[in-house]
């Protein structure tokens, strides 16, 4: 289980500008004008072996700007999602009012808090910084997110201040979890694999709060059904849930062997529903997409069909996924899906000898040479499988720069064709040889 640390502060700040340099990319819009970063933004960061995710969240304001409640709001379910925050200040201004308001709002979360002052790239702005210590938040840390001062320091404090987090479920036990947007069915599904109300059900989005997990056993075999959590409501405000599941459902995706993305029958196919799949892919797990509410579709003798048309055109980037057709309400089919789970699990631990995947790497050389490219051609000297979970193939070539993306998925479909693959990624490390 990977903790969560959340950025927050007011606006213009530099927050987006800390969350690119933490990543390690440019993930945020940055922009001068306030209230640019309206939806809370997600990346895994690593520092000195540590892993954990990162929120980037919209500016904390007291003024009644547009956006500013919906902003404010983010930034509270950011910091309630979080297990430690990191605020940001700005060392080039004088404390305002509304920092000693976000600085009030992380207190009452009874949080880790880390203060960090941006913009302190010179002398004269250091004094500024122990104005802060009225915030009573600690020693902060002075940083310049644009030239990278001090961000070392910050990840250090960082990484200090991480709480150990540990899984409860058993490493034997087959791990899957239901994710999805809300209101698509994911506890009504884990209500009826388990086969008892041990879940609340609901069809009022935001009924479960927190990621539920249940270990069973079904033919001896031991397995844990994650299900991912719904919005909580905070007072009166109405909230967009579909954008407030996507930290859940990481959290979810990260403690799984597999992952059900779960699909509505009844109102189709959504954007949320490919990006929570596209966080499934890149955390590489193992995949099935699960159609629920299937007794609510109008069926005729080409619906199956038409549906996997959709799909496959929808989440082309997860073609090798598995679909099952299933209704939580009527339990129809639900066999289907235990089925899917033990088989992509079986791909998703595959191991081969080496002078088997070598063999095959050859023949696709003779019969597709790679092409030339960044001025080189790629040769691979040597392919062997560094680990499962999900199959990764370690190549080492003359120079990885010469590696086109095209011919790796040709690599990646030779693969496929040669063995059955179905449900889960591959993966592939090029290494220099030396």
């Amino acid at each position: 289980m990977l903790p969560v640390v959340a950025i927050v502060g007011r606006p213009n700040v530099g927050k987006s500008t800390i969350f690119n340099r933490l990543i390690g990319e440019r993930l945020s819009i940055t922009d001068d004008q306030p209230g640019v970063t309206r939806d809370r933004i997600y990346a895994k960061a690593e520092w000195l072996g540590h892993e954990f995710n990162l929120i980037d969240t919209g500016g904390i304001e007291i003024k009644d700007a547009p956006f500013l409640l919906e902003i404010r709001q983010q930034a509270e379910l950011a910091i309630d999602e979080s297990d430690l925050v990191v605020m940001i200040a700005d060392g080039r201004s004088s404390l305002t009012a509304e920092d000693q308001l976000v600085a009030r709002i992380l207190q009452k979360s009874k949080k880790p808090i880390i203060l960090a002052i941006n913009k302190v790239d010179s002398e004269k702005y250091i004094d500024n910084s122990y104005e802060y210590y009225s915030l009573g938040l600690g020693t902060p840390i002075a940083i310049s997110s644009l030239h990278g001062i001090g961000i070392g320091d910050l990840l250090d404090k960082i990484v200090e201040e991480l709480p150990v987090k540990e899984d409860k479920i058993s490493k034997d036990a087959l791990k899957f979890s239901l994710i999805g947007r809300p209101n698509v069915g994911k506890s009504s599904l884990a209500n009826t694999i388990l086969g008892e109300e041990r879940v609340i059900v609901s069809d009022i989005e935001g009924t479960t709060r927190d990621s539920i997990d249940t270990i069973f056993k079904r033919d001896g075999k031991e397995y844990a059904v994650i299900d991912t959590a719904g919005i909580r409501k905070r007072g009166k405000v109405i909230e967009n849930a579909e954008k407030y599941s996507v930290m859940r459902a990481m959290k979810a995706i990260d403690r799984s062997d597999v992952c059900l993305i779960i699909l509505d029958g009844d109102t189709g196919i959504r954007e949320q529903d490919k990006k929570i799949a596209g966080y499934a892919k890149e955390a590489n797990k193992a995949i099935i997409i699960v159609v629920n509410k299937w007794d609510l579709v109008e069926k005729h003798d080409k619906i199956i069909k038409e549906w996997g048309a959709k799909i496959r055109a929808h989440f082309q980037f997860i073609s090798y996924a598995p679909i099952v057709f299933v209704s939580a309400l009527t339990r129809k089919r639900m066999h289907t899906v235990f089925e899917a789970i033990e088989k992509v699990y079986q791909n998703y631990k595959k191991r081969f000898k080496t002078h088997v995947i070598n063999d095959i790497i050859s023949d696709a050389l003779s019969m597709n040479p790679t092409p030339d490219f960044h001025g080189g051609r790629l040769n691979i000297y040597y392919t062997t499988q560094g680990s499962a979970e999900p199959p990764t193939f370690i190549l080492f070539v003359n120079d990885p720069e010469y590696a086109h993306f095209s011919y790796l998925r040709y690599l990646e479909n030779t693969l496929r064709d040669s063995f059955d693959f179905e449900g889960t990624p591959i993966k592939f490390i090029l290494r220099k040889r030396n």
